[in-house]
């Protein structure tokens, strides 16, 4: 059966309006991208490369590090060989290492083949340093290594020349003796010291599922959980990638995916469709924010007058604010409130309007406000909203750059917030985001 045909028509591909929208926020970042052996063979192959092509083209960063397994059991089979284990995760025998080193080999000729035919600019190197890991519970692990070191400087210097990293679970020591690596474990050192936005796992396993039910977005808390108390419900083939998404996002990597590359464009989809295909993991970001309280209400009457004094916000009076506490969020550190944000109802909730988002001026520009509306954007569907709402004089960029808002008019408004905003005169930009 052919994969690519049979999911072609059930999965759209991202028009390039909604990509344009993600653009500014992913600008020169870095992704890190996995890819199964079993992927490079497979026929969609060459449509993860053209969907590389396409993050190449949108000034987002990539290094690639790709597996052998499938490629090392077609050598073992082919040449009559026992191997000790094809996917790394195991003790390396000195037969599995030297089938293991022609199989990355012929993966990675295939893989910069393919970024040449698609324009991109790739190179190979020595950039990672392993060492043995030895003895692990009582097992010697042979010829299987560890990351040691990686170079940081040669890797940055190889993005900044609009060069792909293209990396192997081949590394060598101090001494140049070749070990082999998982992949998995690669691909997460490499997204925490290049300090990555994504780490993403392209497999040809479905998204992860327990139960038959399929996990779309999971907070790194919530799998690690998992891990502790039913980690044997997690397919054998994705465990690895599961556990080394915990240890990349508990290392300051933000996302990490796990999604199956033999759907026709999933890549681009995962990234730029706010739905997405396969399973995000993300970190608890938002745990400095938390719903006020009315020993809240100075704080936040206080940290907002900068902002009507700009009239960047509309003036609140201490008594409104007090009356609606109820209907803020605000983000604390430090014990201290430094920002806050408004959500409002309409339409018998499927409508929700997010207002007073204000950051005091010291922690601007530090991703504090997009946080705040992210998370009242969560909070919105999780009510059951539709659609969030919001009205600006100064913020409009702020809205459909950063947090990938549409700019709308007065149609797009509930009639009772229609009525209001003629009122007030304000005359202030109206844009929507669709949950």
């Amino acid at each position: 059966m052919n994969t690519t045909d049979t999911h072609e028509n059930t999965i759209k591909p991202t028009d390039l309006r909604g990509i344009l929208k993600y653009v500014p926020m992913f600008r020169d970042h870095v992704f890190v991208l996995a890819l199964d052996g079993s992927l490079v063979a497979h026929e969609n192959f060459q449509n993860v490369l053209l969907d590389i092509a396409v993050l190449r083209s949108l000034n987002i960063k990539v290094v690639l590090v790709h597996g052998i397994g499938e490629q090392l059991k077609a050598l073992a089979s082919q040449k009559h060989t026992a191997i000790s284990d094809p996917h790394g995760e195991l003790k390396t025998d000195t037969a599995t290492l030297e089938l293991a080193t022609e199989a990355a080999a012929i993966v990675s000729l295939q893989v910069i083949q393919g970024l040449t035919r698609n324009g991109l600019r790739c190179a190979t190197c020595n950039g990672v340093r392993s060492k043995e890991i030895g003895i692990v519970k009582g097992v010697d692990q042979l010829n299987s290594g560890a990351v040691d070191k990686l170079d940081v400087v040669l890797f940055n210097k190889l993005l900044d020349a609009d060069t792909i990293p293209v990396i192997t679970p081949i590394a060598f020591s101090r001494d140049g003796t070749p070990l082999r690596i998982n992949s998995d474990l690669l691909a997460s050192e490499l997204a925490s010291k290049l300090s990555a936005s994504k780490l993403i796992y392209m497999t040809t396993q479905e998204g992860l599922k327990i139960d038959e039910k399929p996990l779309t977005n999971l907070p790194v808390a919530d799998l690690e959980t998992l891990l502790e108390t039913a980690a044997e419900k997690i397919p054998e083939r994705l465990r690895s990638k599961v556990q080394h998404a915990v240890k990349a996002i508990n290392a300051g990597t933000p996302r990490a995916h796990i999604l199956d590359g033999r759907l026709f464009g999933a890549l681009l989809n995962e990234i730029f469709d706010k739905v997405g295909i396969g399973t995000m993991v993300y970190s608890n970001e938002y745990q400095s924010i938390r719903r006020a309280v009315e020993a809240d209400a100075h704080s936040i009457f206080n940290i907002t007058r900068n902002g009507v004094r700009s009239e960047s916000l509309r003036e609140r009076s201490l008594e409104s604010i007090e009356a609606s506490i109820h209907s803020y969020l605000v983000y604390e550190i430090d014990g201290s409130i430094v920002g806050c944000v408004n959500l409002k109802s309409y339409d018998g909730g499927d409508v929700i309007e997010v207002g007073s988002v204000y950051v005091q001026p010291f922690y601007q520009n530090k991703g504090v406000g997009r946080k705040m509306v992210e998370f009242a954007c969560a909070e919105a569907k999780a009510r059951g909203a539709k659609r969030v709402i919001a009205m600006t004089t100064q913020a409009n960029k702020f809205f459909s750059k950063v947090c990938a808002f549409t700019e709308g008019d007065l149609t797009d408004l509930p009639d009772e917030r229609r009525e209001d905003y003629t009122k007030n005169g304000r005359n202030s930009k109206v844009l929507y985001l669709d949950l």
